[in-house]
């Protein structure tokens, strides 16, 4: 008997067929992942006979429906079976590079900067860091870790290579349990270089909390009528026409000229204050693309292009020129200045306008990301005024290892001369940077977590994202770092169990630098397995 198709499945049959076809791959990767797993639940069910109390005719649309809706229980089941990582463990790290490149921004920490329509920032790798909460999440907390042997037998032939030179440390630790699974001169302290910042991030953090914002404002003397621009030491601070959620200088500029005008204000003296961060403000390398004359106020980091992350040359005063912009924007507005200079804000000055930064934790990302040397030595000035330190690279060297002492981290060996691993005399051992990573994922250390999401994702992101391209693309997360001679990786990497362990490489002396990074690469990757 042929029982008649109804007319809405005939309707609805095209936009199935191509629902279908655009799951298929999909949903047949899944399966081949979670294939071992659906093996062991069919092993573990006794499916038994269902005796219907009577039989009764099955239409064709019943049917229909039926398949539909078992097809999509399938297809969830085999998913939440598999897990949030794939065969190739990208899926998940995927779905987050598409998220983030459609959205302007860093890691999610609600809306930040002085732009009432900023855009909605991009999600941090979440899946990544989930199961450091203990219970739910895409990381599993109940598996044993890794043998120590067995962690090892998989590193120490990739360390032993000339590429490393001949000073070379390593460390490996459990996240959750704080075991040390893999040591090899993991006390010995070696120039760590751009893996500083992480001790920049978890000491200005741990000083500050997560939420602090700097805040660059315009004051106006009472009664000289001089607006003075006051640097707050916001590294982020942006003159560019879209401030992206960072504060934006036009913005602050907008907002004086409107305050200035009420009060029938229409040419002013202008002056800019720096005067919150003291001592040299050239890093002892001199002159350099990768970092500009750190100073209170500046604007785009000083930089003489467009760009945002990246070594550029610099201007030379950083302040003088976020001034003169600052009065070009007045002068749009309708505000006549003077050709401004240096000079201090009293305490009877009014402030007429402000703008902050974003949060703190949102700094710390874009810093560790993009291995950004003006907001790592920016923020270690600000660590040390609250560590009761002048705002200078001694300073702010002093105020990280009081911060970081005050945390119980090990301390032996370690020194620090900036904070942002520009200088080659800083020293860290592979045991306080694993230490670093482990206090981060501290459930009871929640405004530390900024320290694990900023790190850059292997093959997605940051400093990372042309290197594991054919590896562990999405299962390692790592700040870089490289001088001449130097090579070092620290970060965190998923294993095959889904367990979180945190790593440090150090070497000196090395020979080649892209030979070197490339055995730190391997020797990261060896981990994910």
């Amino acid at each position: 008997m042929v029982v008649p198709e109804l007319r809405p499945w005939r309707a609805a049959r095209p936009q199935w067929e191509r629902i279908a076809n655009a799951v298929r791959p999909r949903l047949a990767s899944a399966v081949t992942a979670a294939g071992p797993r659906i093996a062991r639940l069919t092993r573990a069910v006794r499916v038994r006979p269902v005796h219907l109390p009577r039989p009764r005719t099955v239409r064709t649309w019943q049917y229909t429906a039926g398949a539909a809706t078992a097809g999509l229980a399938l297809a969830a089941g085999v998913v939440t079976v598999a897990g949030p990582w794939d065969a190739n463990g990208q899926r998940t790290a995927e779905r987050d590079r598409a998220a983030a490149l459609e959205r302007a921004g860093g890691a999610d920490h609600g809306r930040s900067g002085t732009g009432a329509r900023a855009p909605r920032p991009a999600p941090s790798a979440g899946p990544v860091l989930t199961g450091l909460g203990g219970t739910t999440g895409a990381v599993g907390t109940k598996k044993a870790p890794p043998p120590g042997q067995a962690v090892s037998d998989a590193l120490g032939p990739l360390l032993d290579t000339p590429a490393l030179g001949d000073a070379h440390a390593a460390a490996v630790v459990d996240v959750q349990t704080g075991e040390r699974l893999y040591g090899a001169d993991a006390g010995r302290a070696l120039t760590p270089a751009s893996t500083t910042k992480i001790a920049t991030a978890v000491a200005a953090l741990s000083a500050l909390g997560p939420d602090h914002r700097l805040t660059t404002r315009a004051a106006l003397e009472p009664d000289t009528r001089e607006l003075v621009l006051v640097g707050g030491g916001d590294p982020t601070l942006t003159a560019h026409p879209r401030g992206d959620g960072w504060a934006s200088l036009r913005t602050l500029a907008a907002d004086t000229a409107k305050a200035l005008d009420e009060r029938g204000i229409h040419r002013i003296t202008l002056s800019y204050d720096t005067t919150l961060f003291t001592g040299p403000a050239l890093h002892p390398i001199g002159v350099n693309d990768n970092l500009a004359p750190v100073s209170a106020l500046t604007a785009d980091e000083g930089r003489t292009d467009d760009s945002a992350s990246g070594p550029v040359p610099r201007v030379a005063d950083p302040a003088a020129d976020a001034a003169a912009r600052f009065a070009g924007f007045l002068k749009d507005a309708g505000i006549t200045t003077t050709h401004p200079g240096p000079s201090k804000a009293s305490t009877r000055a009014q402030t007429l306008a402000s703008v902050s930064s974003p949060p703190l934790s949102a700094l710390v990302e874009r810093m560790l990301t993009n291995s950004d040397n003006d907001i790592a030595e920016a923020l270690a000035r600000h660590t040390a005024l609250a560590s009761g330190q002048p705002a200078s690279f001694d300073g702010g060297a002093e105020g990280i290892a009081t911060q970081l002492r005050g945390l119980g981290l090990p301390m032996a060996g370690a020194a620090f001369h900036d904070g942002s691993g520009l200088d080659r005399d800083d020293r860290l051992t592979a045991d306080l940077l694993t230490a670093l990573l482990v206090k981060a994922g501290d459930p009871h250390r929640p405004g530390l977590r900024p320290v694990l999401t900023g790190l850059p994702v292997a093959g997605f992101t940051g400093t990372l994202s042309t290197r594991y391209t054919d590896g562990a693309s999405g299962l390692v997360r790592a700040k870089t770092g490289t001088l001449t001679g130097v090579n070092t990786l620290a970060g965190t990497v998923v294993d095959r169990t889904g367990r979180l362990l945190a790593f440090a490489f150090l070497a000196s002396d090395t020979p080649n630098a892209t030979e070197a990074q490339s055995a730190l690469d391997k020797a990261a990757t060896a981990l994910t397995g």
